[in-house]
């Protein structure tokens, strides 16, 4: 009999780039095209080549995003034109019918078709459809339903302030749903249209067997997944948990309330939202990022889940040509940074071969991301290079900057000399905070070229790219050019930054509550002792001896790089294989196996 199987991977941020910083969009572009090159290569065997989806939202225009302040637009444009098939023609007929419009688009990826479906969710308002015998807009339609089946108030869901975000997964997880049911029942929809039974039953023999399966990332879609299941139609289905809404209110607290066993939601958890999360348990297979995602579920929802790790792309592996990017972008960081503080303040121009740039990066959550505890740290490096310096074992010329990279947004019309120069009009929100925070500890950049201070802190408040009005480098080539990255978060389920640093071959310094801090203990050392990814205690220790930490880390990594290129470029590889370790390769051969219930062939070790 032949077989055809479906896979679809669906999620809010599924689909092309659009412009929002990474995230989950990272993480299922990296599947779908890890899944495409291991059935091109063999790795997956598959008699006939599965039909991959990706299935995401669509926003048109400006203003049709449901978060005004991220206005994205959805670009079709890296796009193959796409002229689907006379049964998938059919299928997109059908649904528009019903009211959901799905613009189509398609790549191939080592020859392997990947077709996107964008569901346009946002006039649904504007839909007249009818439900139980009445006709209603199809939005009100959505939620009366989704009251019917599983409960889902959204009269109370509404009263809150994210109603818009709520009313647009469930939108979005509603089309995702009615696109699979209205796939699935395309065999008897056309078969039924035969009169003859003998003749239908002959036609429904000639049509292969269909074995669709659901990849739901993240909550905003995760009704999709409970949908099916009580509309009765039998998928292949996993959920995947990036974090968890009660923990992200939680944030560090977090860590606590897994020790006392306290399930409570806490205050300020969006219950809308939390309430979308537990759908997963509809899944046949919920999976977590990392462990303390795993606790999470299972303290807030009882919910069991598996541990499928995110990964990275590692493109260029030539060892000898990233370490050639890192001085190439190192030093256009180190003239940035000396000719900005030497145009802002007027000061004594500081050696460009002098300044040691490290980096941080995240989204602003001053005390989720650790910022506190990073300023704290840094003080105390400042201390202990200025030590360094007065006791003649390091040159006196030397300068540490420490660049914080995190914005609410992007932002335009930067003064000159941004970010060494920030004026009051560029920052909003957090960003004001983290730079009071800065100033309170005296660590602006101003104080450097008298050498009051040999260590600094840079708030750097908008989006990294080729043209952001500051450095204008993209995020791989900052990253590239620091010597090292800290990331001392306080919750953080996994640390994509950090594998990021790492495909860069930039030594690295996490917290132990990073989700990926374990798994370090696979690396392979070419250094004795500590490596090119130091972990410091931020759940068991005191804080000082916390802080005391990071600033020894980044002491080591700077003492390394002051004094043993040869080491140093050591540590840079190790952080490097790090990220070759953890690729994509078996998370996606993980994947596989729960949607398509098959175990994959081959081994994925040495890729």
């Amino acid at each position: 009999m032949i077989e055809r199987k479906c896979i679809i991977i669906a999620g809010e941020e599924a689909g092309p780039k659009s412009n929002k910083m990474g995230g989950i969009w990272n993480v299922i572009d990296e599947e779908v095209k890890t899944l495409a090159e291991m059935l091109e290569d063999g790795t997956i065997e598959e008699e006939n080549t599965p039909q991959i989806f990706v299935a995401g939202s669509y926003y048109g225009y400006s203003g049709s995003d449901w978060n005004k302040g991220l206005n994205r637009i959805t670009d079709m444009s890296e796009f193959e034109e796409f002229e689907p098939d006379e049964e998938l023609s059919m299928i997109i007929d059908e649904l528009e019918e019903k009211g959901v419009e799905v613009i189509a688009g398609a790549k191939h990826i080592k020859g392997i078709e990947i077709i996107y479906l964008m569901f346009k969710t946002n006039d649904f308002c504007r839909k007249v459809v009818e439900y139980n015998g009445e006709h209603i807009c199809l939005e009100n339609k959505i939620k009366a339903e989704a009251y019917d089946l599983i409960g889902l108030d959204s009269l109370v869901y509404e009263g809150m302030g994210n109603r818009v975000e709520y009313t647009h997964y469930l939108n979005l997880s509603y089309a995702i749903s009615e696109f699979v049911n209205t796939l699935v029942s395309f065999r008897e929809e056309k078969t039924s249209t035969y009169e003859d039974e003998l003749i239908s039953e002959f036609a429904s023999s000639l049509m292969p067997t269909l074995y669709v399966s659901l990849h739901c990332h993240e909550f905003g879609v995760f009704y999709a997944i409970a949908r099916l299941k009580k509309i009765g139609v039998t998928i292949n289905t996993v959920a995947t948990c990036h974090a968890t809404i009660p923990g992200r209110v939680a944030g560090h607290l977090s860590i606590q309330k897994i020790r006392d066993n306290d399930t409570e939601w806490g205050e300020g958890v969006p219950k809308n939202m939390a309430t979308l999360e537990s759908l997963s348990e509809y899944a046949d297979v919920v999976t977590a990022v990392g462990d303390s995602t795993k606790k999470e579920i299972k303290l807030f929802y009882g919910i069991d889940s598996i541990i499928v790790r995110n990964g990275i792309d590692l493109q260029n592996a030539d060892i000898n040509e990233i370490l050639d990017k890192k001085t190439k972008c190192r030093t256009r960081i180190q003239e940035l940074t000396a000719e900005k503080i030497y145009n802002t303040h007027n000061s004594l121009k500081l050696l460009p071969e002098k300044i040691i740039p490290i980096f941080s990066i995240s989204r602003i959550e001053v005390e989720n991301k650790g910022y506190p505890d990073l300023l704290d740290s840094l003080v105390l490096l400042d201390r202990m290079v200025r030590i360094e310096i007065e006791a003649g074992s390091l040159d006196e010329n030397y300068r540490v900057v420490c660049f914080i990279i995190t914005a609410h947004g992007p932002k335009t019309n930067l003064p000159d000399n941004f970010p060494i120069k920030l004026t009051e009009e560029v920052l909003i929100g957090e960003e004001m905070r983290i730079q009071k925070m800065i100033e309170s500890r005296k660590l602006e950049c101003f104080r450097l070229p008298s050498g009051s201070r040999y260590v600094s802190a840079v708030l750097y408040p908008q989006w990294l790219s080729k043209n952001d009005g500051g450095f204008n480098m993209s995020v791989d080539e900052f990253m590239a050019g620091c010597v090292a990255g800290i990331f001392p978060s306080r919750y953080e389920p996994f640390l994509l930054t950090g594998l990021e640093a790492g495909k860069e071959a930039t030594p690295s310094i996490v917290s132990k509550v990073c989700g990926f801090s374990d798994a370090l203990k696979t690396v392979k050392r070419l250094v004795m002792g500590m490596g090119g990814v130091l972990v410091v205690d931020n759940i068991d220790q005191a804080y000082l001896e916390t802080i005391a930490d990071y600033a020894l880390t980044m002491d080591y990594f700077i003492d390394t790089y002051t004094d043993d290129k040869t080491k140093y470029n050591f540590l840079c590889q190790e952080a490097n294989l790090l990220a070759q370790d953890m690729n994509w390769h078996e998370p996606t051969k993980q994947y596989y196996e729960m949607l398509t219930r098959k175990k994959a062939k081959g081994d994925t070790k040495d890729m």
